[in-house]
């Protein structure tokens, strides 16, 4: 059996890497061909580690990339429809799978086309809804209010659970709070740590001044952003004894610390809910995206805790609103016990859903081959 697999980030290469072996623990005679990054090339050859190029965020910056993307989507197009196989995984990546969905569908009829982790058309453009009935067999998504989305537009679909309930429920914590202390996590792109990262900077001068007794810790997600976040702070005029601590990598133990945070929208904000750390989500990217954004976007709130409980569990601060001043007025709120114990509380009723039994990948391997 040849299946194709594309994923086009991190996160999305870690969970395709999951599905593909749990796909292979059921079928191993299974040949998969595909883009994704460093995990999933692991797997299988035959993936191609594209995921440091395609890891781009924001409209104005994906233009800027257009002619890339377009050189990446008609190769991969050609080679499905020139090699046929039985399959078509879609990994998260909406921008460019959607396209490749359209395309693969209008020339390979026969191809089953399943996507995992759902886009958030619900969100941004629900006139997609029907395109995606039209060139999918097979929606996995990993929110339980998504599947009505796409039932009633006439997609097949299953609630597979959340990946990252999965991965945290299995991570062993301490479940011991450190007073005081602040995660600070600033993103994982280059371009989120440069809107960031400094104003994260000049929080820490402003509220040594006011709180001498709050520690600040932050979490870098690879060498290269550590570099970046200390090249910015010596820019700053930060000398290495003044600049917090940073860790590489160490998301998941900073979360497991904090008392509080302050965290990039994404999917960081929903790891934060799951280890139960109240925290205030902020973002900032160019002005062109963000004015685009609010032209596009048909929800309440950005932060999918808040989405899930549907109301505002988690403070947003975007954009404008993102700046050291405020930030320190939401972290005093979360310090305050009560408040701090509301958030907690109504935080983890609202991701108490996220779990399936055996966990996402392990589902979606049997909807996948069940539509096979």
């Amino acid at each position: 059996m040849k299946v194709y697999v594309i994923a086009g980030e991190k996160s999305g290469d870690k969970q395709g890497a999951l599905l593909m072996r749990e796909l292979l623990a059921r079928r191993p005679d299974i040949e998969f061909c595909g883009l994704g990054g460093t995990r999933m090339h692991a797997v299988a050859e035959g993936v191609r580690d594209w995921a440091e190029q395609a890891a781009v965020i924001g409209v104005v910056e994906v233009l800027r990339h257009a002619r890339f993307f377009l050189r990446e989507l008609k190769a991969m197009e050609e080679r499905i429809a020139a090699d046929k196989p039985d399959l078509l995984i879609l990994i998260d990546y909406p921008g460019f799978n959607q396209r490749l969905a359209e395309r693969v569908r209008k020339r390979c009829l026969g191809i089953k086309i399943a996507w995992f982790i759902a886009p958030m058309v619900w969100a941004w453009h629900k006139s997609r809804l029907p395109k995606l009935a039209r060139d999918l067999d097979l929606m996995l998504c990993t929110f339980p209010f998504e599947k009505k989305h796409f039932e009633d537009a006439g997609l097949r679909t299953e609630f597979v659970g959340h990946p990252l309930a999965d991965d945290i429920a299995a991570t062993k914590r301490s479940n011991k709070r450190e007073t005081n202390l602040i995660g600070l996590f600033p993103g994982s792109r280059s371009r989120e740590i440069e809107k960031h990262f400094p104003i994260f900077l000049r929080l820490i001068r402003m509220a040594r001044e006011k709180h001498s007794d709050w520690r600040f810790e932050v979490s870098a997600s690879s060498l290269r952003i550590e570099a970046q976040m200390r090249k910015i702070a010596t820019r700053m005029g930060f000398s290495d004894t003044e600049l917090p601590p940073i860790g590489i990598g160490t998301y998941h133990e900073l979360m497991d610390r904090a008392e509080v945070a302050l965290v990039t929208s994404g999917t960081a904000t929903l790891e934060a809910a799951l280890h139960s750390l109240p925290f205030v989500l902020v973002y900032k990217v160019t002005w062109g995206t963000y004015l685009l954004g609010r032209l596009l976007l048909t929800i309440r709130f950005i932060g999918i805790v808040n989405i899930l409980a549907d109301a505002p569990v988690t403070t947003e601060l975007i954009q404008h609103e993102f700046s050291p001043q405020r930030c320190i007025r939401e972290l005093e709120k979360l310090m305050i016990p009560e408040q701090r114990e509301k958030t907690l509380h109504e935080m983890q009723k609202a991701v108490a859903c996220l779990s399936k039994q055996g966990g996402s990948a392990a589902q979606a391997a049997e909807a996948i081959l069940s539509l096979l």
